[in-house]
């Protein structure tokens, strides 16, 4: 059932419930009544009006009939900013559709977000199978190849809190049953410099990633490929993993080179 459990409604603030009205649109679910919105939230009416007001006048939220809402028109202007600004999606872009084209496989351009992995761009191939790994799709940081690359390069104290909160679906993932089996199972990964997985979202389905580094040296994400393992085989999955990773170090650089203009201070209006 949606909604807050009792002690996260103690514990988040106005803005937290406000933005959490936005989280139950999904393509399952697209449009949501003012009725439904109040019994998610698990405030009172008035509140929850003025939650749906305020989402309202910013364009994040817009009625349509029968008094329902839905997603509004700000979340696609937001979405062209990222679009043309995100310096991963500007950087990784030209080797992912590269290594696409190359190899005849889907790309996929995944980021690091809020504890999972978002896929932030894709060049599907032709004749793919549907239901791979697409824009704003999010998966759990435990199971891909898209996701287990980026795992591997957490920081230390960040592998340990997601061990101690998630040592179950971590050992289900074939991530280790301990800490120092999970540890081990993620140097293999970071040693490889990629991760090759069979199935693990979809029966069939090869994964193939390489990690995505800040100038920093901090993980952003990932660059791979997705296709079906059968179109793969195993005496070329090595030269297939070697394009995934060039492609990936090339993404890096770019992106390196766009981060500075990125965060270059807005000019003064007037």
């Amino acid at each position: 059932m949606l909604g807050f459990s009792s002690e996260q409604t103690r514990g988040a603030s106005s803005l937290e419930k406000m933005l959490a009205l936005l989280d139950v649109f999904t393509t399952a679910a697209p449009a949501w009544s003012t009725e439904d919105l109040i019994r998610f939230s698990g405030t009172s009416r008035s509140t929850c009006y003025r939650y749906i007001k305020v989402l309202q006048e910013a364009g994040l939220l817009t009625p349509v009939a029968g008094g329902a809402w839905m997603l509004g028109p700000r979340i696609i202007e937001l979405d062209r900013t990222m679009r043309l600004c995100d310096p991963v999606t500007i950087g990784g872009g030209p080797p992912m559709r590269r290594l696409a084209q190359e190899t005849a496989h889907s790309a996929l351009l995944c980021l690091l977000f809020s504890g999972t992995v978002m896929c932030v761009d894709d060049v599907p191939a032709a004749g793919a199978p549907a239901g791979l790994f697409s824009r704003g799709q999010r998966r759990p940081l435990f199971a891909g190849a898209a996701s287990k690359v980026i795992l591997a390069h957490l920081p230390p104290h960040q592998l340990r809190a997601l061990f101690t909160r998630h040592c179950t679906a971590i050992a289900a993932a074939g991530l280790g049953a301990d800490w120092e089996a999970f540890r081990a199972a993620l140097r293999a990964i970071r040693e490889a410099g990629h991760c090759v997985t069979i199935g693990e979202f979809r029966p069939g389905i090869l994964g193939v990633a390489a990690p995505l580094f800040n100038i920093e040296g901090g993980v952003l994400g990932s660059l791979g490929i997705a296709t079906e393992a059968h179109r793969v085989p195993s005496r070329r999955r090595d030269a297939l993993a070697a394009k995934v990773t060039e492609a990936a170090k090339e993404a890096c650089a770019r992106i390196a080179d766009e981060q500075p203009r990125a965060a270059l201070p807005a000019r003064a209006v007037g």
